[in-house]
C-alpha cells in the first residue's frame, strides 16, 4: 500500500475563475494522514474557454465530446508546464474536470476533461470521474470533499467552502455529514457580468445595493432549503430556480446583488442549528468577498459562531489540495466518498485510472 505520494489536484469550478492545480505530497502513518503543499496556481480562463465551458450544457453530443477531449488536454499540459517551471513530478493528476451535468436523481452526473487526454499530454497516470461510482450507488455523487475536510482540516467543528455553491461539512454522532447550501458566486458572478465585470471584488458592487425585502423573501422560499440532507445543487437547479427569481425583478442589479449576499448568509447560519459549534472554517473564492464574509459573520454570531478564514493557499486551493487527496485514497482502495455525505448505500471508491503510457 502507497502511504506517501505526490498528487497535482487539479479543480474547475462552477464560478469559471480558472484552473486550480495544486502539486502535494500526502502521508499517513499509524494515526492520521497529513499533507503539504508543494506548489499551487489558479490558470485564469481566456474567454474562449470560459465560453466554452459555459455554454457545454447546450451543446449537441459532437461538440460536447470535442470539449471533454480538448479540455482534457488543456488540463494536461497545463500542469506538465506548471510541473516543469517547478521542476516537480507529481506520480499522479487527480482531476475533478468541470461539471457540465449533474443530475443524481436520474442517476448521472458528468465532467468534462478527459482522464486519456489529460494522461497523454502530461505524460502522467491520471484519475478522474469521481462521481459517477457514487451516483450509480444512488447517491448524490457530491459533496466529495468532507472525506478531505475530516481527515485534513478536522481539527475545526464546521467547513465551509465558498465557491460557485456553498456546501459545509461537520460531525455529527459520529458520522461526517455534507450538504450543498444554496448558490454563491455562480450567482454573484452572473450579476457581476450585467455591470461588466467577470466577478464583485470584495463585495464592493453589492455594498452599492440595497436588501429587497421582498425578493429576499422569494428567495429564502426556495423549496430545497426544507428537504432534508444528503442534497446537493447544480446548474440545471439554478437555471431553473433561483435565475427566474433574480430575473423577475426591474430592481437595480446592485440591489439584486446586496440581497442575494443577505440570502446567503441567511441559509448558511440556518444550518449551523443542526449542531453546536464555535468556529467555521471558511474557503474558495468567496472567501475574499469582504461583504459576504461581514455579513455571513454577522448572522452566525447569533449562534456564537465566529468565522476562521485561513491562509491565502488553503483559501485558493483546499478543494484542489483534497481532489489531490481523494486521488490518493483512490490509489489506496481505501473510500473517498462517505455513505453519510451523499446518501449512497455504502461507502465507496470513485475515480478511473488511465495511464499515460510513458
Amino acid at each position: 500500500m502507497t502511504l506517501k505520494t505526490t498528487i497535482a489536484g487539479v479543480m474547475s469550478g462552477t464560478s469559471l475563475d480558472g484552473l486550480d492545480i495544486a502539486i502535494s505530497t500526502y502521508e499517513k502513518d499509524e494515526r492520521r494522514w497529513s499533507f503539504e503543499v508543494l506548489a499551487a496556481i489558479t490558470i485564469p480562463y481566456s474567454d474562449e474557454w470560459r465560453n466554452r465551458l459555459s455554454s457545454a450544457f447546450t451543446m449537441n453530443g459532437n461538440d460536447l465530446m470535442r470539449l471533454h477531449a480538448d479540455f482534457g488536454t488543456f488540463i494536461g499540459q497545463s500542469v506538465k508546464q506548471f510541473c516543469q517551471e517547478h521542476h516537480l513530478k507529481p506520480d499522479y493528476i487527480s482531476s475533478h474536470g468541470h461539471t457540465v451535468f449533474h443530475q443524481p436523481s436520474l442517476n448521472y452526473t458528468f465532467q468534462v476533461g478527459s482522464g486519456a487526454s489529460i494522461a497523454v499530454a502530461s505524460g502522467i497516470d491520471s484519475i478522474c470521474d469521481f462521481r459517477s461510482t457514487d451516483v450509480a450507488l444512488h447517491g448524490q455523487g457530491a459533496p466529495l470533499v468532507p472525506i478531505g475536510d475530516h481527515h485534513l482540516f478536522g481539527g475545526h467543528r464546521f467547513c465551509l467552502n465558498l465557491g460557485g455553491f456553498a456546501n459545509i461539512s461537520f460531525e455529527k454522532d459520529d458520522e461526517r455529514i455534507a450538504f450543498d447550501i444554496c448558490p454563491v458566486n455562480i450567482a454573484l458572478n452572473y450579476l457581476s457580468e450585467k455591470l461588466g465585470y467577470h466577478y464583485d471584488d470584495g463585495g464592493n458592487l453589492a455594498a452599492e445595493g440595497q436588501i429587497l425585502p421582498g425578493l429576499l423573501d422569494q428567495l429564502n422560499s426556495l423549496s430545497f432549503y426544507e428537504i432534508n440532507p444528503p442534497k446537493s445543487l447544480g446548474r440545471e437547479w439554478f437555471e431553473k430556480e433561483f435565475l427566474p427569481l433574480i430575473n423577475g425583478t426591474e430592481n437595480s442589479v446592485k440591489d439584486i446583488l446586496r440581497t442575494v449576499v443577505q440570502h446567503i448568509a441567511i441559509q448558511i447560519s440556518n444550518v449551523l442549528f443542526l449542531c453546536p459549534g464555535t468556529t467555521i472554517f471558511t474557503t474558495g473564492g468567496g472567501a475574499y468577498n469582504n461583504l459576504l464574509i461581514e455579513v455571513i459573520e454577522e448572522q452566525v454570531s447569533r449562534h456564537g459562531i465566529h468565522v476562521v478564514v485561513p491562509e491565502s493557499t488553503i483559501v485558493n486551493f483546499k478543494e484542489a489540495i483534497i481532489f489531490g487527496f481523494l486521488g490518493a485514497l483512490r490509489i489506496n482502495r481505501m473510500p473517498n466518498a462517505l455513505k453519510s455525505v451523499t446518501g449512497a448505500t455504502r461507502d465507496n471508491t470513485g475515480g478511473c485510472i488511465y495511464l499515460s503510457g510513458s
